[in-house]
């Protein structure tokens, strides 16, 4: 595979140090394998590090399980894993002994105390881990197939889902010969919607939260100890707060109802973020950071969405989440961010999911081509999803209530958007209406200025308008503006309630910028210690 043999290369550039090798000794224990044996079971939780002594690894292929790839295996001096490791996940990928080989061990945890102790060695190993889930993303060849996105609803879903958070996947259309062969050989009958795992296993709860457990990326709180902070939000302020937080040594978890990355993630591209002068994307960014903070112990779940919170008379915060598990922390950071808000139109949530998006994406742009895209919205992110989709879309109409985009969109963007003939910008405009029968198929834009409406084909809509704050759950706990935005302490984070805190989008009076949200991230994990160990 094209993947381990760049990897073979770029650690025949940069191995682990001898010294890397002694430490991993003395923390681990040798292991011999024969031809055959299994290394890593695909599907299995990620517990030991492996490094290779002599012999060599092969990966197996999650549907043939013969080798994975093109015929390049693992030696000496490499190791086996990809960036599922530093989460526990469980295997995208097993692996097995192609000769007599000779590894060391290392426990998961103890890993990763050493990697935090040795951080030159971590950044060879979270580099090669990292590329690797890359080329798994872009490879097309992954042990998740989704079937029928483009015909269901629920199975879209899950590929939006499975895109975000970095799930390598391959997807195939009903019809197709190969859906036809895997429903086959799964005893689905004839080939209909379905998540697929491995060879033949059929996911039995195709939702998001369900793949989520099968893939072991949601932590199983009913067997955690009380953390030090639960960041509540996965955006660039949350992130940015797991990042400190495990920095800082902390037992922190990050919990996430959607993707990790928030809003912020959906951003097809930031170019003024600083440091990326040709810009990054806002799932990219979001997706470095989680890392970083998993590469120093913080702990992410997702999807997990909190509901309710109460006080312990030790003074200890238990959140409740919406399937009911309870999760305690001596500290609460509030990084829930907005939500873009629903438009008051017949039949939207008929259409949502299939027609009308929240995210611009590659996921949703794929549903784009051939159509033409409407994006509802005056904002950066509005600007950047137009921009994205006029790759694919045969052309973009951004619909704006106003007379201008001056005061709401960077001036760079909206340069960009008058000057693209794939674009155009309707001023005093706004959607009526949603048509279609099993999905959207045109949709009805009325024209203020003139009074008139008129129709378009098409298959895609985008609603990027208004910032509801997520903070039902807080109600009555800390004290919210007029909007329902947390109210903070002057130039601070601290809520009403102590113990509490916000940053980001959610809080009241904040800049709607991913810099600012990082910045009050980073430093509210100062406070939160403060509290913590008071």
């Amino acid at each position: 595979m094209e993947t381990l043999a760049a990897d073979l290369a770029t650690m025949i550039r940069t191995p682990l140090h001898d010294s890397h090798v002694r430490a991993l000794d003395k923390a681990g224990t040798r292991r011999h394998l024969e031809a055959g044996d299994v290394l890593q079971e695909m599907g299995k939780h990620v517990e030991e590090f492996h490094y290779l002594i002599s012999g060599e690894v092969e990966a197996i292929d999650p549907r043939t399980h013969d080798r994975y790839g093109d015929g390049a295996t693992l030696g000496p001096g490499q190791f086996f894993g990809d960036i599922s490791f530093l989460s526990g996940a469980k295997a995208l990928l097993g692996a097995r002994a192609v000769k007599d080989t000779e590894l060391i061990c290392v426990p998961r945890d103890d890993m990763l105390r050493l990697m935090s102790q040795i951080p030159e060695m971590s950044d060879i190993i979270i580099t090669v881990f990292a590329a690797r889930r890359r080329r798994l993303l872009e490879s097309g060849e992954a042990s998740l197939t989704i079937i029928g996105a483009e015909q269901s609803r629920d199975i879209r879903n899950m590929a939006a889902f499975a895109s975000r958070n970095r799930i390598p996947f391959r997807s195939l259309t009903l019809g197709e010969h190969e859906a036809e062969a895997l429903a086959h050989e799964c005893s689905l009958g004839e080939a209909q919607p379905a998540v697929i795992f491995g060879k033949s296993e059929v996911v039995t709860d195709p939702t998001p939260r369900g793949l989520a457990r099968r893939l072991g990326l949601d932590v199983d709180v009913s067997k955690e100890d009380d953390f030090d902070v639960l960041i509540v939000g996965g955006g660039p302020a949350g992130v940015a707060a797991g990042v400190y937080a495990g920095a800082e040594g902390m037992r922190a978890l990050v919990i996430e109802n959607h993707t990790i990355g928030g809003q912020a993630g959906t951003s097809s591209r930031i170019e003024n973020y600083m440091g990326f002068p040709t810009g990054i994307s806002g799932g990219d960014l979001c997706w470095r950071g989680e890392v970083q903070a998993m590469k120093f112990g913080t702990k992410f779940a997702v999807p997990r969405r909190a509901v309710a919170v109460e006080k312990r008379d030790d003074g200890v915060f238990c959140v409740t989440m919406d399937d009911g598990d309870i999760v305690c922390a001596k500290a609460i950071v509030v990084a829930t961010g907005v939500q873009y808000r629903r438009l008051p139109i017949d039949r939207l949530e008929d259409f949502e999911g299939i027609g009308v998006y929240y995210a611009a994406t590659e996921a949703e742009a794929r549903f784009c081509a051939e159509t033409e895209a409407v994006v509802i919205g005056g904002g950066n992110s509005a600007g950047q999803a137009a921009m994205y989709l006029s790759r694919t879309a045969k052309h973009v109409h951004i619909l704006v209530r106003g007379t201008s985009l001056a005061t709401s969109m960077s001036d760079y963007l909206l340069s960009r958007l008058e000057a693209d003939p794939a674009i155009t910008i309707h001023y005093r405009t706004e959607l009526t209406g949603l048509h279609g029968d099993d999905a959207l198929e045109k949709v009805t834009i009325r024209d203020k200025a003139a009074g008139q409406d008129w129709t378009v084909n098409s298959r895609a809509v985008f609603v990027m308008v208004g910032a509801a704050p997520n903070t039902d759950w807080l109600t009555g706990l800390v004290d919210l503006d007029d909007k329902g935005f947390v109210v903070t302490g002057d130039g601070g984070h601290e809520t009403s309630h102590p113990g509490i805190f916000a940053v980001g989008d959610v809080r009241s009076g904040s800049v709607k910028r991913v810099a600012s949200a990082v910045g009050e991230g980073s430093v509210v994990i100062s406070k939160v210690w403060g509290h913590v160990h008071a």
